[in-house]
């Protein structure tokens, strides 16, 4: 029995999903066969578990490097950019950081999203200040346009909304109210261009001069004669003093001597008796009656005068009807005064009574203080015009602050939310953009991190082209370092990949990886490779090169082992395990590996029950090989048959199958012509029979049996008479070895030995 070569790892415990308990004892070449589910997958994974690896004894696993291809590495490895098809980021470390790269890019994303809508949502509560601005001044416009209107030149620069809005809010004015007629009162001064001062009333304390009003006392009282003389008591019974005196004064002077009643001579002693009948206090009193009139006449003309020239520079604001009024009614009260004057002076006997005319020049002169009152004022107004403009222009502003203070106020307050809101969203935006910049940073660092794999991927492309390969090539995409483009044979970026294109991708920089040609990787250690069906999806030429490169590999870990003969530079793969599902696959890199028995291992990966188990396929030592052998579980029918042939001890069916291993290789692939193939055995094994012989009679057993072996392919029904057959005389030892020398005279010894697994 041979003993198998130990590598790195002696031991793989499987005891995960479908495996219990399962131990698998590696050497240093590992084919794995089965089908997807079996368990392979399991397998490879034991290898990133620590516990289910049992190393040599004296091995530090930190002295080598596992690299494992599967889905996982693929998915590591090869990621795509964003939603570009056909774009690609290679290597795990590039992958990592394209893969923080996008992240923060969607974060971005969402961010930018974020930042608009943040942005939005402050124009758009920023935009609600016009509209509000825009209704508050229509508002304060329209409730002060009396105001404003009435007193337009307090309203300089801002007899618009914008200004006079702005004049509003600019808090100059505290908000006092004041009537409507007292601004005006001082406006209409102190605005007016033609304002001036006017002089003010005189009242009828202002009357000058001296008049005798003595005689108003003798009104009230009978002036009469009081002579005794008889005349006079004649005139006095008839009540006829009045008369007389009236008579003589109209008519005396007139009539010549001559009474006016009988026309006869006037008595001598007439005038004498007239003038004994009036004695001198009648005439005293009469006298006085005649200055109070005259005195009366001229004083109260005189203050009509004085009252009536106050109206010949009257102030234009004062209403002067009532004053003039009142002096027509003092006028027709001197005049009927006047003529109660007369009256008594006619009659001074009568008792008369002036119309009081105190009362209404009283009435007269309070008139006048208002209207004094009213120039006065417009007259200081006049004489401090600058300073009243100003008080007016305040009092104005003031009245409008007071009547839009509730506009204001709600404006004031409104704005003020607005605003607030306003600065929370600016707050937002600004960090929101703070966090674009910072992401912007990270994700230029992270750009900045990424390895550079070009040399990597120009290795690859070399490979692909003097490997034949015409799909594709790949190229570095434009800015995008450690991002790489797929690039179709019409120069095009590939629209999208095929599983099997990327899993090709993948492997190849796996290769690269195991080849440490990529900085990143090239530690110097050595490596323990596992790969785990990497020929999935792939199309024929692309597993033809994985192949090819597998082979490679197994070369590289060969090397370890064999002393020379190495196709391939460098011992670089310590232990090595392949795992697939795939029979051509299996069969291509599998090639001539059987006949290592020592260094290469075939397992089947079964399940049933669902239960899995690894079966080393190792063929036990026979007569037939004295060594145990491996046997590859996956055979064409060619191997099969030669599988059958070592286990067959029967000679009839072991006949029937050297027959058909004899017709299939001779005849089928190597071209001979069935009579050729007899003839030329025939001639050589009768040959080597004369001469074992030297001079003794020669045995011809084997070359009868020989004849008859090839007398069964001769047959095209591939049946024999049995003409030439014993089947007791012959044992299965002498068929066999009949059979190995029709292959070594016809010069297929190398052919025999590779079939019966004796390479090694």
């Amino acid at each position: 029995m041979t003993e198998k070569m130990t590598s790195l790892i002696e031991k793989i415990k499987l005891d995960a999903a479908t495996f219990h308990g399962e131990t698998v004892e590696p050497t240093y070449i590992n084919f794995f066969f089965g089908k997807n589910g079996a368990g392979k997958t399991t397998i490879a994974n034991a290898f990133g578990k620590p516990e289910c690896l049992e190393w040599q004894k004296g091995i530090n696993p930190a002295d080598y490097t596992i690299l494992v291809y599967n889905q996982e590495f693929i998915n590591r490895n090869l990621a795509n950019y964003g939603d570009l098809k056909g774009v690609f980021t290679l290597s795990e470390k590039n992958a990592n950081i394209r893969q923080q790269i996008d992240d923060k890019a969607e974060e971005r994303k969402t961010l930018i999203t974020d930042g608009k809508q943040a942005v939005e949502d402050r124009d758009k509560k920023s935009g609600e200040l016009t509209p509000l601005k825009d209704t508050f001044e229509t508002a304060c416009w329209n409730n002060a346009e009396d105001i404003r209107k009435s007193f337009e030149q307090t309203q300089g620069g801002k007899k618009k909304k914008l200004q006079f809005t702005d004049e509003v809010l600019s808090g100059k004015y505290t908000a006092v109210e004041h009537k409507k007629e007292d601004i005006q009162k001082l406006y209409d001064i102190a605005y007016d261009p033609n304002a001036q001062k006017y002089p003010l009333f005189k009242t009828s304390a202002d009357l000058v001069g001296k008049y005798d009003l003595s005689g108003a006392s003798y009104l009230g009282e009978e002036v009469t004669s009081r002579s005794e003389t008889q005349f006079a008591k004649f005139m006095r019974a008839l009540n006829a003093t009045e008369w007389v005196k009236q008579g003589h004064a109209d008519y005396i002077g007139h009539s010549k001597g001559k009474c006016p009643f009988c026309q006869g001579d006037l008595p001598a002693n007439f005038e004498k008796d007239i003038a004994e009948a009036f004695d001198e206090g009648y005439q005293k009193a009469l006298d006085a009656l005649e200055v109070f009139e005259t005195a009366y006449a001229e004083k109260m003309q005189a203050l009509i005068t004085l009252l009536k020239d106050n109206l010949n520079d009257v102030f234009p604001k004062v209403k002067t009807a009532e004053y003039e009024k009142l002096i027509a009614q003092l006028k027709t009260l001197v005049t009927e005064n006047e003529q109660l004057i007369a009256q008594k002076r006619a009659t001074p006997g009568q008792i008369i009574s002036l119309k009081d005319t105190d009362v209404i020049v009283t009435d007269i002169d309070g008139l006048i203080v208002d209207i004094n009152k009213q120039i006065q004022e417009n007259n200081d107004i006049v004489a401090t015009k600058h300073d009243k403009q100003l008080e007016c222009f305040n009092m104005v502003w003031e009245e409008i602050a007071f009547l839009l203070k509730d506009n204001v106020a709600a404006y004031l307050k409104s704005k003020a939310d607005i605003e607030s809101e306003i600065k929370t969203l600016d707050k937002k935006v600004k960090k929101l953009r703070e966090k674009y910049k910072a992401l912007t940073s990270e994700i230029n660092t992270l750009n900045a991190k990424v390895i550079n794999t070009a040399a990597t991927v120009d290795s690859i492309n070399a490979h692909l082209k003097d490997s034949g390969f015409e799909g594709f090539w790949l190229r570095e995409k434009a800015g995008t370092k450690g991002t790489y483009e797929v690039i179709r044979e019409n120069g095009k970026v590939a629209d999208k990949l095929s599983e099997g294109e990327r899993n090709f991708i993948a492997f190849l920089y796996f290769y690269h990886l195991v080849r440490g040609s990529q900085s990143e990787t090239d530690s110097g250690k050595d490596k323990i490779v596992v790969i785990d069906d990497p020929v999935s999806s792939m199309d024929s030429s692309a597993l033809f090169i994985v192949s090819a490169l597998v082979r490679e590999m197994i070369g590289v870990c060969s090397n370890n082992i064999r002393l020379e003969g190495h196709e391939y530079k460098g011992k670089y793969i310590q232990q090595l395990f392949i795992l697939t599902h795939n029979a051509f696959f299996h069969r291509e890199i599998t090639y001539n590996q059987v006949s290592h028995y020592r260094y290469v291992n075939f397992f089947k990966v079964n399940k049933k029950n669902n239960i899995s188990t690894v079966e080393k396929c190792v063929i036990e030592a026979t007569k037939i090989s004295e060594k145990d052998r491996n046997y590859n579980p996956v055979q064409n029918s060619y191997a099969a048959l030669w599988r059958e042939y070592e286990k067959l001890d029967v000679p009839i069916p072991l006949m029937n199958v050297i027959r058909r291993i004899l017709e299939y290789y001779f005849l089928q692939l190597c071209g001979y012509d069935s009579k050729t193939l007899s003839t030329t055995v025939l001639s050589a094994v009768k040959k080597q029979i004369t001469k074992e012989a030297e001079g003794s009679v020669p045995d011809y057993t084997k070359y009868h049996l020989a004849q008859a072996m090839l007398s069964y392919i001769q047959r095209a029904d591939s049946f024999n008479d049995g003409l030439h057959f014993v089947d007791e005389s012959i044992s299965c030892e002498q068929y066999r070895e009949v059979f190995r020398i029709i292959f070594d005279v016809m010069g297929q010894s190398q052919h025999y030995k590779m079939m019966m697994n004796e390479t090694e």
